[in-house]
């Protein structure tokens, strides 16, 4: 069955959401006047890393709201647990503001969206929200190369649940087995996708995570998309790590 999209995830697979998140966090805790509470730079990113990690598991899990979770980030970091929902959402969104002005895409994305834009159409799957991801990918001049957006705060299920992809499929009118999905994370996205029924590409770019999982394909970097999308179409591959 050929391929004939492509789903994507955004952060830090087209857009450098841990370089913007470092830092963003940086200039809004100076700005704040406590720059040196939690130590050095990396130990400090590190606690926020650790407690996003935590409250967006629970929002992953339907436990909290997509602000809730930030609510409850700024409370954990801060070690304010009596703040008030108005208080969180100001001290997170005075960090957004120097997040947003650290947004900036791969060098290869761009390189390869022209490159794939007349042979396969190309939608986005999101762990986030449409609200948070629309507003990113227009300031970054990318909405526009996108037929569909699908975010797991509006569906109700993310990745790797097989649903969340089975929803951009849909979304594009596409059985899975006709979408190739490229992400970052080895299992969140890569094995989420092979069990979903779609092609999955895993983005790694640092390189010496490990094997990561059976069937999928890994690329360094978005150069070798079109390469592997045009060898899986014609002969079918669905295993293997290249």
């Amino acid at each position: 069955m050929p391929i004939r999209a492509v789903l994507w995830d955004i952060d830090d697979t087209l857009f450098d959401y841990a370089g913007a998140d470092s830092a963003g966090l940086a200039a809004h805790l100076r700005d704040e006047g406590i720059g040196e509470r939690y130590g050095s730079p990396s130990e400090t990113l590190a606690l926020w890393r650790r407690l996003t990690e935590l409250h967006w598991a629970r929002f992953a899990a339907g436990e909290v709201t997509f602000q809730g979770q930030r609510r409850d980030r700024v409370r954990d970091f801060l070690g304010e647990p009596a703040m008030t929902q108005a208080q969180a959402d100001a001290w997170f969104d005075r960090y957004v503001e120097h997040y947003k002005a650290a947004w900036v895409l791969f060098p290869d994305v761009l390189p390869v969206l022209d490159a794939l834009a007349d042979t396969y159409r190309h939608g986005v799957l999101s762990n986030s929200s449409a609200a948070n991801q629309d507003p990113k990918l227009r300031h970054l001049g990318l909405r526009d190369r996108f037929e569909v957006l699908v975010c797991a705060a509006e569906l109700g299920v993310s990745k790797p649940d097989a649903a969340a992809f089975l929803a951009a499929c849909e979304a594009l009118g596409l059985p899975p087995g006709e979408v190739a999905y490229v992400g970052d994370q080895p299992e969140i996205d890569a094995r989420g996708a092979r069990d979903a029924g779609l092609t999955a590409v895993w983005l790694d770019r640092d390189g010496g995570r490990g094997p990561g999982p059976d069937g999928v394909h890994r690329i360094a970097g978005l150069d070798r998309l079109p390469e592997l999308l045009a060898a899986d179409t014609r002969f079918g591959a669905r295993s293997g790590i290249r």
